[in-house]
């Protein structure tokens, strides 16, 4: 690496301009730009990061909009470097908290270095003797999303019935096998065999569907919980949701993550069977794993030893270099991505 404050080349992921419908990668270009790997001078509270691996995730897609609503995220500045969560190494920092050395993960550019005036939504990492790249996935946001869904909102209990929409994905996986440990019954949907296969075999799903497949969801959803759901963790929102509240029993819980069905449409779908939650009495609630960080150290007492011990398993899904990462966002959204889907800007 260059020399503390030369400058260097410094490519970048940059945003062209909002989309409407599917994102393509032409929404996006590659830039080469130049940094000082040094923080400016009276730059009071900032770090300078080398990133490691970015992450690409569902929300993504709401924030390539021109949002005229207010919404928990901000849409992209068109003609600037996307970001999002990230794993990164501190090469430089200003900031009492962090210095030289430090490995982090929390908010970051798509470049291969980025300066951060906002390093509170950085939190160092402790615990390298897992893979970095887990920091993007189950020990970062998607991790926290999956836990504080489940545990927080829906409290499960031994021998409740449990369905997640896109299980194979990168908190959907999580949700599956965190209920298994919490003594449930739990059913997986995706969209294709493989991810099927990966939901019974690899997670430990007691069963799963390709809802491809499947003609009629609310039956597909009767035949496999002939009793009825008790908690449904929504990732997928539309005619799923519809056939959920059907299937779904009295004092059920819906932690509602995300509906990546949606995303893409110009007009969102309706949602016909709501009147359902009134006569079950079922409580949904939305999830922002932000209103859940201060768990994080609780949270790491569940999950770093049921990794170390071989009871959680997690799939990820790793494209190499910067230039990749459009390809590796848009597919997030045709299901192209089997398990957490990330990439690699540098190894240390």
């Amino acid at each position: 690496m260059a020399n503390e404050g030369a400058s260097v080349s410094n490519k970048q992921v940059i945003f062209n301009n909002y989309v409407t419908g599917f994102p393509k990668e032409s929404d996006m270009k590659i830039t080469t730009g130049s940094i000082e790997l040094k923080v400016p001078e009276g730059s009071k509270d900032s770090v300078l990061l080398k990133n490691l691996y970015i992450s690409c995730d569902p929300y993504m897609r709401e924030r390539m909009s021109k949002l005229d609503r207010p919404s928990f995220v901000d849409s992209f500045k068109p003609g600037s470097p996307i970001n999002g969560y990230g794993v990164a190494k501190v090469l430089d920092s200003t900031h009492p908290k962090y210095e030289k050395g430090d490995l982090v993960w929390g908010f970051t550019g798509w470049e291969e270095y980025s300066l951060i005036t906002a390093p509170q939504l950085l939190i160092k990492i402790q615990h390298t003797d897992v893979p970095l790249s887990y920091y993007t996935g189950i020990l970062g946001m998607p991790g926290v999303t999956a836990y504080a869904g489940l545990y927080e909102i829906c409290s499960p209990k031994k021998g409740e019935y449990v369905y997640v929409s896109a299980a194979s994905g990168a908190v959907g996986q999580l949700v599956g096998q965190y209920a298994k440990l919490a003594g449930c019954y739990v059913v997986g949907s995706a969209g294709s065999k493989e991810k099927v296969d990966l939901l019974k075999n690899k997670f430990g799903f007691d069963d799963a569907f390709n809802y491809k497949e499947e003609p009629d969801l609310a039956a597909a959803l009767k035949r496999c919980f002939p009793e009825g759901i008790d908690i449904y963790f929504e990732n997928v929102g539309g005619k799923m949701l519809d056939a959920v509240l059907l299937n779904m029993r009295v004092r059920g819980r819906i932690a509602v993550c995300g509906m990546i069905s949606q995303y893409n449409l110009e007009k969102p779908e309706g949602v016909y069977n709501l009147a359902q939650v009134i006569g079950k009495r079922i409580r949904m609630e939305g999830l922002l794993a932000g209103d859940h960080y201060h768990l994080y150290p609780k949270f790491l007492e569940l999950v770093l030893p049921a990794i170390k011990e071989g009871k959680i398993v997690y799939v990820e899904d790793i494209a190499e270099g910067l230039e990749n990462a459009p390809t590796a966002l848009v597919g997030l959204f045709t299901g192209r991505n089997v398990g957490k889907q990330l990439v690699v800007v540098a190894r240390e």
